[in-house]
């Protein structure tokens, strides 16, 4: 998957892909659907970040490895300062792997998966600091809300936990947020819709050693969680590591922004109703409302004209 491609007027299809003919909001959908397990998984699986990092990475890897080895006959090798770009921005993903892992004991599957939903501000701001890009108005106008939004998911006017557990939840997804941002960013300037894979597969490996080992702050590896434990996470790497990252980065590059930005959004919308039904969360109206401010600010950042062109930044959950 790549979360900040470039999108072309152009459609790209790659024979590689038997889902070349496929309308691409499908496969968007069907990947939102895919990605928005994962919080509930990981809650599921009952393991610690250090764990779920470990195993959601490398119980991915052979089939990754497969569609990197398809993509490099197809294309030939990549430059050195990419797979840089590519290692850098996978470390960053495994500094939010395990923050979030770990959010998600602390303030829930669904509300997490919301909250995280703040890198789409943390992407417009390294553009400007490094860049000088233009900050949108629509931005501005949305970053507060945004934040309000963060406060009332995290319970600030009560909610369904402690208040030091909410506080602290909520201040690790902030961080994995921040870290999945500049994620998008850095894979942002160096990714390639025909190098989709090979980017997954490269960023995962550095997600995977950086991951465990700040996960690890919560309580090493267990390389024998059990058998249930393992199945949630082989579920986890599956639908979310492998299905859902890569059928929305082989479909972003074939919509329109605005398009690909809105249907995106059902991913911590899907999120939070998974966590209800299958995980049983309970959030508070005040919760519930800040969720929905979140979603609300997020849609107004990266909804856009159909001329303006432009990286999707929405959240895709990892």
């Amino acid at each position: 998957m790549t979360t900040a491609l470039r999108l072309r007027p152009r459609a790209l299809v790659s024979p590689s892909f038997s889902v070349a003919s496929v309308d691409p909001r499908l496969l968007v959908l069907a990947g939102a659907v895919a990605t928005s397990l994962t919080g509930s998984l990981i809650k599921l699986s009952g393991v610690e970040p250090a764990t779920s990092t470990f195993f959601r990475c490398v119980l991915a890897l052979p089939i990754l490895g497969l569609l990197a080895l398809q993509e490099f006959r197809r294309y030939g090798g990549i430059p050195r300062r990419v797979i840089a770009a590519q290692i850098l921005g996978g470390m960053m993903l495994g500094v939010d792997f395990a923050l979030w892992a770990r959010s998600i004991h602390l303030i829930g599957a669904g509300i997490s998966t919301v909250v995280v939903n703040v890198q789409v501000v943390v992407v417009p701001l390294l553009a400007w600091v490094f860049f000088r890009a233009r900050v949108p108005v629509r931005f501005v106008v949305a970053v507060p809300f945004l934040f309000a939004g963060v406060a009332l998911a995290g319970g600030i006017l009560g909610g369904s936990g402690d208040g030091d557990q909410l506080f602290l939840g909520t201040l690790l997804s902030l961080a994995a947020g921040v870290a999945y941002g500049i994620y998008i960013f850095v894979i942002g300037r160096a990714g390639s819709a025909h190098r989709a894979s090979s980017q997954v597969f490269v960023s995962t490996i550095a997600a995977g050693v950086v991951g465990t080992a700040v996960g690890s702050l919560w309580g090493t590896v267990d390389l024998t969680p059990g058998w249930p434990a393992l199945g949630w996470l082989a579920a986890l790497s599956l639908s979310s590591q492998v299905l859902g990252w890569v059928l929305i980065g082989f479909a972003l590059p074939r919509l329109a922004a605005e398009v690909g930005a809105t249907l995106l959004l059902l991913q911590p919308v899907l999120a939070m109703l998974f966590s209800i039904v299958i995980v049983h969360e309970r959030p508070s109206i005040g919760q519930f409302a800040g969720c929905a401010l979140v979603v609300a600010a997020v849609w107004m950042v990266t909804h856009v004209k159909p001329a303006n062109r432009r990286p999707v930044t929405a959240r895709i959950a990892e």
